[in-house]
C-alpha cells in the first residue's frame, strides 16, 4: 500500500452482519474449482523476525519487514453487525494507517496523520492513555473528525467540508504518518512531511505521565528535492532506512546521523515503502512518465550503508507502467509496496508486485539467484520471473483492473484487489476521492488469488471474485483462520469488512458497520486482535469492536 505523493508532469503535487451473506453478490468464487494444491497457512514458511522490532507482528506496517499482511490470530467464521459509534475508540486521523504492537502485550501505539497516541488494550479495553501532536502539523478535533464522517448528498457538499477541515489540499495529510515502525526499545518512528521524528513514553513504567518527542530530523537538504518522505522502515541490524520520493537514506536509530544516500535515477519516484530482508531492501519505484518502465531493485544493506555493487547480490529490473489511473491510485506505475515471498527452506524466493498496466499484472523476480530452470519472460530482463494478468473475474471489457494496495502473501499464493474504477463525476483529490467513492461515487469490485508453481516457475490461477468490493483499505490474512479480509462498499449494506476462504474464495466472515464513513479505512490496513476482536483504523480514528 502504498499510497503517499505523485507529480503530475506539471510537477503538481497529487497525493497524489444483519447483512445476509448476499451483501455480496454471490457467496462462491467465479472459478470456484478444486485446490488441492493449497498448504494451510499455519504450514508454511515465514519471514524470520527482525530483532529490531518490538514484536514480531504488528510492529511495522504491513505487519513484518516481509510485508506480507499476514497475521497469526483466528477470526471467527460469521456474520457480524458493528455500530461504530458504540465501540471503544479513539479520534485521529483522517489517515489512521496502522496500530503498531508496542513492546507490552498491554499496550499499542496509535500512529495518524496527525498524532501519536498511547493505546491499553488489556482485557479487551481500547483506551487512549496520552498523546502527542506532531511537528508543524494540525491536530483535527473530533467535532472535525465527525464532520468528516458525516454523511454528504453531493460530492461538492463533500469536498467543501473535507476543504474546509482540512485546507485546499486535503491529500497532503498522506504525506504524515503513513509508513511507521516501533522499535524494540519501545520508540516510534513517524514521518510527517520532510521530518522524521521519534517518540517515546516519558516514564516506561507510567504511560500516563506522557509522550515525549524524543528526536526530529529534518532532511529537507538531503533527500534529493523530494516532496515528502513516504516512511520508514528497519534493517536487520538496526539501521533505519528512510524512504523518500527520490531517494533512500540510511539512518542511526537516534536520528543523529545520515549514515548513506541512495538516489533513484531521474526518470523513477518512490510512492510507496519498501520490504526487507536480513540484507536487502527492495525498491520499487515509478516512472515519472506515462507508461513508462519502473524500477524494481534490490540493494544490499550492510553497517548502515547501501550497496548496488552486483558481486554482493544487488539487481535491478524493469517492469511495465501505465496511464494515470482515475482516484485512488498514484502514479503511472506499481501501487504496491514489495511483498516477500518464499522463506526458509522453501525452493524460490521471490519479490512480488503489481505493475502499472491498466489491467495490472501480478510480477514475480528472482530475489537471490536466478535459477537454472527460469523460463525468459523478457529479453533482457532476467531477474522478471513471472507475470500473470489479474482479471478479478471480471469481463475483457473492463478498462481498468488496478490497485492502490500491496499484494498479501501466504507460502506461493498471493491475493490482489482491483480498487480502480473510472466513474463519471471526477474526485481529484484522493482523500475526497477515498471519502466518496461507495456513499457518492461507484467503486470498484474484483479480487483474485493466484498461485506460484514452483516446479513449472509460473504463476497459476486459483480463484476470483467478481462480485467483492475493496475500496482503499489494505487486505491482511490470518494465517490461523486461512482467510483473507477486505473492506468495501455495497448499496444496501454499507460499508462491510468481507473474510474469504483462502483457499476457495468463499464468504466466510461479514461485518456490516452501516452507512456511517466510520466505516471507511481510508488507506488503512485491516487488523484483528489477539482474542479475534476487529482493529479497524477509521477514518477518523481506530476503534475496537468485539465480535460476538
Amino acid at each position: 500500500m502504498n499510497f503517499l505523493l505523485e507529480e503530475t508532469s506539471k510537477w503538481l503535487l497529487s497525493l497524489g452482519l444483519i447483512i445476509s451473506m448476499g451483501a455480496c453478490s454471490d457467496n462462491d468464487s467465479d472459478e470456484n474449482v478444486p485446490n488441492p494444491g493449497h498448504t494451510p497457512l499455519t504450514d508454511v514458511q515465514v519471514a524470520p523476525r527482525n530483532p529490531y522490532l518490538a514484536s514480531e507482528h504488528y510492529s511495522i506496517t504491513h505487519f513484518n519487514s516481509a510485508q506480507t499482511d499476514a497475521f497469526p490470530y483466528a477470526v471467527k467464521d460469521g456474520i457480524f453487525t458493528v455500530n461504530p459509534e458504540n465501540c471503544a475508540s479513539t479520534w485521529s486521523g483522517p489517515v489512521n494507517l496502522m496500530t503498531l504492537s508496542s513492546t507490552s502485550p498491554d499496550y499499542m501505539w496509535g500512529m495518524s496523520s496527525d498524532r501519536v497516541s498511547y493505546i491499553n488494550v488489556k482485557d479487551g479495553k481500547f483506551e487512549r492513555i496520552v498523546e502527542a501532536e506532531l511537528p508543524d502539523i494540525k491536530k483535527h478535533t473530533k467535532e472535525e473528525l465527525e464532520k468528516l464522517t458525516a454523511d454528504y448528498s453531493s460530492l461538492n457538499d463533500l469536498t467543501q467540508a473535507a476543504t474546509d477541515i482540512l485546507g485546499q489540499m486535503p491529500q497532503m495529510s498522506m504525506a504524515n504518518g503513513c509508513y511507521v515502525l516501533c522499535d524494540k526499545d519501545n520508540y516510534v518512528y513517524i514521518n510527517a512531511g520532510r521530518k522524521l521524528s521519534r517518540y517515546r513514553l516519558k516514564n516506561a513504567s507510567k504511560p500516563e505521565e506522557g509522550i515525549m518527542l524524543d528526536n526530529t530530523i529534518n532532511l529537507a537538504s538531503n533527500i534529493a528535492n523530494s516532496r515528502t518522505l513516504v516512511g520508514v522502515s528497519m534493517t536487520y541490524d538496526g539501521h533505519l532506512i528512510v524512504a523518500a520520493q527520490r531517494c533512500l537514506l540510511m539512518l542511526d536509530r537516534g536520528l543523529t546521523t545520515i549514515e548513506d544516500t541512495y538516489t533513484l535515477p531521474t526518470d523513477q519516484i518512490l510512492t510507496n515503502s519498501v520490504s526487507v530482508d536480513e540484507n536487502s531492501v527492495y525498491v520499487a519505484s515509478n516512472s515519472t512518465e506515462p507508461n513508462g518502465k519502473g524500477l524494481m531493485q534490490r540493494i544490499i544493506c550492510k553497517n548502515g550503508k547501501f550497496s548496488t555493487d552486483v558481486s554482493e547480490g544487488a539487481w535491478q529490473a524493469s517492469y511495465d507502467g501505465g496511464p494515470a489511473a482515475p482516484c485512488i491510485k498514484l502514479g503511472y506505475g506499481t501501487g504496491s509496496t514489495p511483498t516477500l515471498m518464499g522463506f526458509g527452506s522453501d525452493e524460490d524466493k521471490l519479490v512480488v508486485i503489481t505493475d502499472g498496466s491498466k489491467r495490472m499484472k501480478l510480477a514475480a523476480f528472482w530475489r537471490d539467484e536466478i535459477p537454472t530452470d527460469a523460463k525468459v519472460i523478457e529479453e533482457g530482463n532476467p531477474r522478471l520471473a513471472g507475470v500473470f494478468e489479474v482479471s478479478c473475474g471480471l469481463p475483457v471489457s473492463t478498462e481498468w483492473v488496478q490497485s492502490e494496495q500491496s499484494v498479501v502473501v501466504g507460502g506461493y499464493e498471493a491475493f490482489v484487489v482491483n480498487n480502480i474504477k473510472e466513474t463519471a463525476e471526477k474526485a481529484t483529490d484522493k482523500i475526497i476521492g477515498v471519502l466518496a467513492i461507495g456513499p457518492l461515487l461507484e467503486g470498484p469490485k474484483g479480487v483474485e488469488c493466484v498461485r506460484w508453481n514452483v516446479k513449472d516457475n509460473k504463476w497459476e490461477a486459483l480463484w476470483s471474485r467478481s462480485d467483492i468490493s475493496s475500496i482503499s483499505m489494505i487486505p491482511a490474512v490470518s494465517t490461523a483462520s486461512d482467510m483473507v479480509f477486505v473492506n468495501g462498499w455495497y448499496d444496501n449494506a454499507g460499508w462491510e469488512i468481507t473474510g474469504l476462504d483462502w483457499a476457495t474464495g468463499k464468504t466466510r466472515h461479514q461485518v456490516n458497520l452501516g452507512k456511517s464513513n466510520r466505516g471507511n479505512g481510508a488507506y488503512a490496513i485491516l487488523q484483528y486482535f489477539p482474542n479475534g476482536d476487529l482493529l479497524f483504523n477509521s477514518v477518523a480514528g481506530p476503534f475496537r469492536a468485539p465480535l460476538k
